[in-house]
């Protein structure tokens, strides 16, 4: 029995190789496919990306056609090295160094020799390609810019690498992918589908036909288009305000959640991008490190929030019973907080109680009831925690999971941080009361404060931000349209917004309405340091305005931030006006505040962040004082045609 054994085993075994070898060779021949097989050749046919509106369905984003030389290193032959370089323009060099990497990718493969040719290089080549054995031309299709705006929206295309073909077997060397913006969040939706041929050739390389009469075959499909909640006016508005300036504008619509505007400062024109100089202009823009034009301020940087903070400082105090709409705190333009030390104050002092305390920003107020709040159970850790759990059901201190790559978290500190870092110290609210007015351990982003603005005009709940209004033939995401409940009643919110009301009318922000809308709004200063030298040196505080307009059945929240811009009122107070103005009204009436943010410039702040070698940035052409006072002429002409037309028509 044990010498049939053995010997059984290995027919069995042997047999079952010879089945699955005739399965594979004669039966089921698809995995030819997939290997380098000298005598198929494949053709990829690339589809158009979809194409990008914004909410009212303009179209911000097109194709246009590209053209990319492809090579395959084995089948280069009796090349004319001179003739060929010069007809493309490249050097000899270049030449050399492309070949060498197109034969490391592989020898038998095509692989991108020189990318994004436009119509008039393509058809110099196309004459004579015939003479360059082991090149041809592959057709894709490269972004078509319709507006000179919105770059970090949209993000870029560009080819895939090393690291993403061996994620995703469906790229291949030279293929074009989304990157940043929306173009990457829905790059599966807007590339389409690709197309495979698979032609037969003879052994003197010759095309005989198509492989299996076809069988596997596949036709490109048309990526599907997408509509933004972007509205391209007050985008571009925004980003004109923005000019010689940084930071960040967000603007929600409370009911939804929709991002009406997402403005870094400062940007570029998304149309550098494309095309053979997108590499050069690509790393221009990535190497100036003081600006960070790629860097999207309003999802990413994180500030602390000033006093805009103190309106959670004070839902939060009302929900825990600390405070109430008739409990007061004396104010002399200064608090006691802790060791002989001060915290300032710039209301008109007396007695405060919380109406005045917002529309006046009182540090006194918000101070005293943050200290109760951390006060009034034994375990002040425990307090902290009960403090950051309110806070993070206004999604704070968190990813909020909106629609776009790129984010940060923001910081909402809790029991551990302090327990670590007074340990031994029996600690309490006096002692790290600068949460209370959002110069502490707290720091959110443009996107966070927006939103918690939006939480506000809702009184207690929020949809989750984002940027996708509609996609050709699917629905959006779920979690888009699910509300999120904070854990404060409802009837708290009422006299906050009462209080906010009175920013515009009689506090703060007095002066900056008067544009025939009700605005809820939050004036805020944020003090800021950076290391200069390896010293930490104060600089110019940052501007920070929050806001919500109308009062009741509000349509837009937003958050704008100005990096050094002094207080609120001065840069950011005025441009979140104009933008309310703006979208609501479709007409600006503070053409004073309109003139002083487009021509203003703080460029002299961010000088002092500049090395003593100031490189020259590909986005400071865009942001010149020439740019806006062009701008300005524009509105006014605009506006003399409109007054002329309307004149005649009364006529």
């Amino acid at each position: 029995m044990r010498k049939v054994l053995l010997p059984a085993l290995v027919i069995i075994t042997a047999s079952l190789l010879l089945i699955r070898l005739f399965y594979l060779q004669v039966i089921d021949d698809s995995f030819k496919l997939q290997s380098d097989n000298n005598a198929i050749k494949i053709n990829y046919t690339y589809p158009e990306r979809g194409y990008i509106y914004d909410r009212t369905g303009k179209l911000l984003v097109a194709n246009q056609p590209s053209y990319d030389i492809m090579v395959i290193p084995r089948d280069v032959k009796k090349l004319d090295t001179v003739q060929f370089c010069k007809l493309l323009n490249i050097t000899k060099e270049d030449f050399i160094k492309k070949i060498a990497k197109a034969r490391v990718y592989s020898p038998l493969l095509p692989s991108v020799f020189l990318s994004q040719l436009n119509k008039v290089e393509y058809a110099g080549f196309q004459e004579k390609l015939r003479r360059f054995e082991g090149f041809y031309i592959q057709k894709r299709s490269l972004r078509d810019y319709q507006v000179n705006y919105g770059a970090n929206v949209f993000g870029f295309i560009t080819q895939v690498n090393e690291k993403t073909i061996e994620k995703n077997p469906y790229y291949k060397g030279g293929d074009l992918i989304g990157k940043q913006g929306v173009e990457e969040s829905y790059e599966d939706i807007l590339r389409g589908q690709k197309g495979v041929k698979y032609i037969l050739r003879d052994k003197f390389n010759r095309e005989i036909g198509s492989y299996k009469s076809g069988k596997y075959d596949t036709i490109s499909k048309q990526g599907q288009d997408v509509t933004l909640t972007i509205d391209a006016e007050l985008q571009k508005y925004g980003e004109e305000l923005m000019i010689n300036k940084r930071g960040g504008i967000v603007a929600i619509e409370p009911n939804t959640g929709e991002i009406l505007a997402l403005v870094t400062a400062p940007s570029y024109d998304p149309s550098i991008l494309v095309g053979r100089q997108r590499s050069a202009n690509y790393t221009k823009l990535y190497k100036d490190s003081i600006a960070k034009p790629l860097y999207d301020r309003g999802l990413l940087a994180e500030y602390p929030p000033g006093s805009p903070f103190k309106i959670l400082t004070g839902l939060i105090s009302l929900q825990e019973g600390v405070i109430n709409d008739s409990i007061g705190f004396n104010c002399r333009h200064g608090f006691s907080y802790a060791r002989g030390r001060f915290m300032r104050c710039h209301c008109s002092g007396g007695r405060v109680q919380l109406h005045r305390a917002i529309y006046q920003s009182c540090n006194t107020y918000f101070s005293s009831a943050y200290i109760k709040l951390i006060n009034k159970y034994q375990d002040h850790g425990y307090a902290v925690d009960v403090w950051a759990k309110h806070l993070k059901s206004f999604g704070l201190g968190d990813f909020m999971g909106y629609d776009l790559p790129t984010g940060r978290k923001g910081k909402i500190p809790t029991s551990k941080l302090y327990n670590k870092t007074y340990a031994g110290w029996k600690w309490d609210g006096k002692t790290i009361v600068s949460n209370a007015i959002g110069q502490g351990e707290v720091l959110m982003t443009p996107i966070q404060l927006a939103n918690f603005m939006a939480t506000i005009a809702n009184r207690g709940y929020f949809y989750t931000p984002h940027i996708i209004k509609k996609i050709e033939g699917t629905t959006i995401d779920k979690r888009f349209t699910t509300k999120h409940t904070t854990t404060i009643d409802r009837k708290y919110f009422d006299p906050i917004v009462s209080g906010m009301f009175d920013v515009y009318n009689r506090g703060t922000a007095a002066g900056l309405g008067a544009v025939g809308i009700e605005m809820c709004g939050k004036t805020g200063t944020a003090e800021n340091f950076a290391k200069i030298n390896g010293k930490r040196v104060k600089l110019q505080d940052h501007s920070i305005f929050v806001a919500f307009a109308p009062k009741d059945n509000p349509k837009i929240a937003i958050a704008v931030f100005v990096e050094n811009g002094y207080w609120g009122a001065r840069w950011a107070g005025p441009i979140t006006t104009l933008m309310i103005e703006k979208y609501l009204n479709n007409k600006i009436t503070r053409i004073d505040f309109e003139k002083r943010m487009l021509t203003g410039s703080l460029k002299s702040q961010y000088d002092k962040l500049l090395p003593q070698k100031q490189q020259d940035s590909i986005f400071r052409k865009r942001d010149s004082i020439e740019f806006a006072k062009k701008r300005i002429d524009s509105i006014a002409k605009q506006k003399k045609a409109t007054i002329k037309k309307d004149s005649t028509k009364t006529n």
